[in-house]
């Protein structure tokens, strides 16, 4: 019998927009380098997890729904080694992703942080915005309408009334960056790092890349990048991440999104063993954390 037990947890679909396929193939992939590696791996639904059918007391897990995450903080309060956090993944909603970088001085698109029910016409002018982006601040993105690209303050107060008749009550205003869009993945703990053009490679979920257009190919400081993802990764307490930057035409870096356990889906095969062994340390660290809090 193997001596490590591990709970997976599938992503529940509601929040896999357009990407079921590839958050389910990513996990079971990193399940099975688990099982090569000696591990008995069980894989559980949101659901299940909500029903209380998980008793593993470690976790890897691709979890969002509100449910999910109280259990998971739950869970690791109560000594539970989860991976991701279920607070990192609480952190990667984007009005405190937004406060938390910006705070820990990542670069980041100048924003605004609103409620959905306030005039910010004004604002928007006085602050000289034109083109921005409008994101659901309370929660991860579920819909194509969650991520709103406008193009003057006029259409940006009109985009926050629908959010507001939607029930969306907090929204992140960021200002548009003219610039190469690059999607990043990324391990803590581990020499792995990928990074691609997605209009190039014609990955897109909701086809927004578009916005930015065809890169041109700016040159910029991938070291740097590396650097500001683990920076990014470390304060919002994720281990396994991906996101978006801009370079724009003077070459200076911008993360503009930050996710808890992405696809990888351009990667995943070179990724995956990657994610194991990083599982594994942190494993290997609990335990021994753990043994020396029993003595």
């Amino acid at each position: 019998m193997a001596e490590i037990k591990i709970a997976a947890i599938k992503r529940s679909g509601a929040f896999s927009p357009n990407h079921i396929g590839n958050d389910t193939a990513i996990l079971n992939i990193v399940a099975e380098q688990l099982r090569k590696r000696g591990c008995e791996v069980n894989i559980y639904s949101e659901d299940e997890l909500i029903a209380g059918k998980v008793s593993e007391r470690i976790i890897v897990n691709m979890c969002r729904e509100h449910r999910s995450l109280e259990i998971l903080q739950r869970k690791e309060d109560d000594g539970c080694l989860v991976i991701n956090s279920g607070y990192g993944i609480e952190n990667c909603t984007r009005e405190r992703m937004t406060r938390i970088l910006v705070g820990s001085n990542i670069p980041y698109p100048e924003s605004l942080i609103v409620s959905t029910n306030e005039a910010v016409r004004d604002r928007l002018v006085s602050a000289g915005y034109t083109r921005c982006w409008i994101k659901r601040g309370d929660y991860h993105t579920m819909h194509r309408e969650d991520v709103s690209h406008v193009r003057h303050p006029e259409e940006a107060q009109e985009v926050l009334q629908e959010y507001f008749l939607r029930g969306i009550k907090r929204a992140v205003i960021n200002r548009h960056l003219e610039g190469d869009l690059i999607k990043f993945y990324g391990i803590a703990g581990s020499s792995f790092f990928y990074w691609f053009y997605p209009f190039m490679d014609h990955h897109s979920k909701y086809g927004m890349e578009a916005i930015n257009g065809k890169e041109q190919g700016t040159a910029f400081d991938t070291e740097r990048l590396k650097e500001m993802c683990r920076q990014a990764a470390d304060v919002l307490d994720v281990k396994i991440y991906g996101g978006d930057c801009i370079i724009p035409p003077e070459g200076e870096i911008r993360i503009i999104d930050f996710n808890d356990w992405p696809s990888f889906a351009p990667c995943r095969t070179q990724a995956a063993p990657h994610i194991a062994r990083a599982i594994l340390a942190q494993i290997k660290q609990y335990n021994e954390s753990s043994n020396t809090t029993s003595r």
